[in-house]
């Protein structure tokens, strides 16, 4: 009985979170209509403070951002969107047209065609999406094996053996698509820079060798940290340190 009254009490707190943060969404997308961006920012922030993320919340909150002229904030927030939603349209867009008015126009290196390829292919689904393909061709694998083990017609079992094969070998790429894409959304590698100018170092120390400069909304790849310091890699392929607290994890 007790279980069954906890179960209930959670069910019920997290209904009841769940309008709240509705009511926050709708006054937020109100406050935004009004042009009172700075309002709406501060009512999303509170629905990710109640631990609800989205795609579309996430757009929001850029957008809201871009308009109070916080590139930082805003490439961030498109950026988090993007990764939930990769490929969305009007999200790449967005990011785009805020990146364009930072100071760093950095000229990114082309990547190798594979990796190219395989950035592509893990993308064009959702984690759910993969593990949902994952486990389709495990049955039709495993619908295969007893057809094969079960018929006594030649055919049958010749031509169940080579798509168990194939279905086999659909399964594992899949699932490792699924997990690229799963540990691709949980692993923080990837940050944009707050502080308006930041000198990079060659090592993590302040008495280390100067190596560049970079701006407020710069996109850096998380490469190694030591401490409070991050070895960070930008699109040209430069690579230094610099302090965490200069940057927020996408």
């Amino acid at each position: 009985m007790k279980k069954l009254l906890f179960i209930i009490f959670l069910f019920g707190t997290l209904a009841v979170q769940a309008d709240e943060n509705q009511l926050l969404i709708d006054d937020a997308n109100k406050k935004y209509n009004e042009a009172s961006y700075r309002e709406a920012a501060d009512l999303y922030e509170k629905v990710l403070l109640n631990g609800f993320e989205s795609s579309k919340l996430y757009y929001n909150l850029g957008n809201a951002y871009f308009k109070l002229k916080d590139m930082a904030s805003a490439i961030l927030y498109y950026e988090k969107a993007n990764k939930i939603s990769p490929g969305n349209e009007d999200i790449l867009f967005n990011l785009k047209i805020a990146n364009n008015n930072i100071v760093d126009k950095i000229e990114i290196v082309p990547e190798l065609f594979y990796v190219r390829w395989w950035n592509t292919v893990t993308h064009i689904f959702t984690v759910d999406q993969w593990g949902i393909i994952s486990l389709i061709f495990i049955i039709l694998g495993l619908g295969m094996a007893l057809i094969f083990l079960l018929s006594g017609v030649v055919w049958m079992k010749k031509y169940s053996f080579w798509l168990g094969i194939v279905f086999l070998f659909v399964t594992i790429s899949s699932y490792s698509l699924a997990n690229e894409r799963f540990n691709s959304f949980k692993k923080e590698h990837e940050a944009i820079v707050f502080t308006p100018t930041i000198t990079v170092k060659s090592s993590p120390s302040d008495k280390s060798i100067d190596l560049f400069v970079i701006h407020s909304g710069t996109k850096v790849q998380i490469t190694d940290h030591v401490g409070d310091w991050y070895e960070i890699k930008i699109a040209n392929g430069s690579v230094g340190w610099m302090l965490a607290e200069n940057i927020k994890m996408i």
